[in-house]
């Protein structure tokens, strides 16, 4: 049976090539293990002082997805691609590809440098950070994340994973997006359902640990605005999913005070 490979080492990585230079050699690597599930596993490994982590998928998704469309790995590294294009931080891509026989899918692989010193938010939460303390640092990480989403959605992009533990934070306060490999473009009238998702995926966790005025202003933050127009209120009554309740459920309807 005829095998169909494509495999990239990205040019800034090209001394790698030993290393990362075919999907062959990279399901041969050797690793700390990270995770592992039925689908993929993902291992850290170390080259020249620097970290690693490689993804290698065995499945190309779940149910008809291991058979219909694009490849759970493929969607994840065109994703972090199009991240890195539209000016939102990643850990930098190596390498990627996949192989198919007959068009099926048989095994695929994601290469990414590691995001030196950073800690996930969901890690933040579960310590009880001082920093989630500090109005102007959850401001500025709110900013971010909202900048993030809002480029994400003006190009009808759903990331459909947007939590907590996605989004990592360094010590020069950067935040990074990681793993999306659910991400995907939409028709407009689904992606204006859709997108609802990507909000309330993040206030899974900000209800817990963020004051309302807060979780208030990441909504504006990614509006661009300073306060609340009509629209506005009607978006965060859908967001609610009950559109006879109002708005003070989430945040105060006043925005002129800022913590």
């Amino acid at each position: 049976m005829s095998h169909d490979h494509a495999w990239q080492l990205m040019p800034d990585f090209a001394p790698l090539d030993t290393v990362f230079g075919s999907l062959d050699a990279v399901f041969e690597l050797q690793g700390e293990s990270v995770t592992q599930d039925k689908l993929s596993e993902v291992i850290r490994v170390q080259v020249g002082g620097q970290r690693f982590y490689v993804k290698r998928y065995h499945r190309a998704g779940k149910g008809l997805k291991q058979f219909l469309g694009r490849s759970r790995i493929k969607s994840e590294w065109l994703n972090l691609l199009l991240f890195s294009k539209l000016g939102i931080p990643t850990a930098p891509v190596v390498a990627y590809g996949e192989c198919r026989a007959l068009g099926i899918f048989k095994r695929g692989a994601l290469v990414t440098q590691e995001v030196p010193k950073t800690q996930d938010l969901a890690e933040l939460a579960r310590n009880n950070d001082a920093r989630l303390g500090s109005a102007d640092w959850v401001k500025a990480i709110s900013q971010q994340i909202a900048d993030a989403l809002r480029r994400m959605h003006q190009r009808q992009f759903v990331h459909n994973d947007y939590k907590w533990r996605n989004l990592l934070v360094d010590q020069q306060n950067t935040v990074y997006l990681i793993d999306c490999p659910l991400g995907a473009v939409w028709p407009k009238p689904i992606f204006l359902r859709r997108r609802f998702k990507d909000f309330r995926a993040l206030d899974r966790v900000a209800k817990y640990k963020l004051r309302a005025t807060q979780r208030l202003r990441f909504y504006l933050q990614y509006a661009q605005k300073n306060r609340l127009e009509p629209q506005d209120k009607y978006f965060l009554r859908q967001l609610l999913g009950k559109p006879e309740r109002r708005i003070s459920s989430f945040a105060p309807e006043r925005t002129s005070r800022q913590d």
